[in-house]
């Protein structure tokens, strides 16, 4: 059986839209360069042959790849979670202890994450590191570059 994974409706919701304009729009765009391409002859020195039978190829394995991702995940409604400790689907804002800077994450699946938009893998260490812990618990963090610390301000199930 393959395996499952977490991952919030709206990040279930962002693959289903990505996949849908891949076969509606990508695919077919693809289908008529190709087809341009082959008019113009001699295929073994036709670039644009050649550069739409890559994106051909790369939008299908794509398509394959968000299949499988869509059919193994497990969604869970992040709206019905409720508890006072971090756990996946948590909006958690902490503060750098050393610098006073706010920053903000919702723990999501690992195919979901992007960290420039708050949305924070909860395998990550930083997401690990915060499971279990309650508003005003500390956060420790080994990096590379030094230890941080930060504190938990909220834990938001929305």
């Amino acid at each position: 059986m393959s395996e499952r994974f977490p991952m919030s409706a709206d990040g279930l919701n962002r693959l289903q839209d990505e996949l849908r304009q891949l076969k509606t729009v990508e695919r077919p765009a693809i289908i008529r360069a190709i087809a341009e391409a082959r008019e113009h002859g001699d295929l073994s020195e036709n670039a644009e042959y050649h550069a739409a039978r890559e994106r051909q190829s790369f939008t299908e394995g794509r398509v394959m790849e968000l299949e499988d991702k869509i059919s193994r995940a497990e969604v869970i409604d992040v709206s019905k979670l409720s508890a006072d400790t971090v756990k996946f689907g948590a909006t958690v804002t902490l503060v750098d202890d050393d610098t006073d800077e706010k920053v903000t994450y919702q723990l999501v699946g690992d195919v979901e994450a992007d960290v420039k938009r708050g949305r924070l893998a909860i395998s990550a260490p930083l997401a690990r590191a915060m499971i279990g812990k309650e508003v005003g618990d500390s956060v420790e963090l080994s990096t590379p570059a030094a230890e941080k610390s930060y504190q938990i301000l909220t834990i938001e199930y929305i």
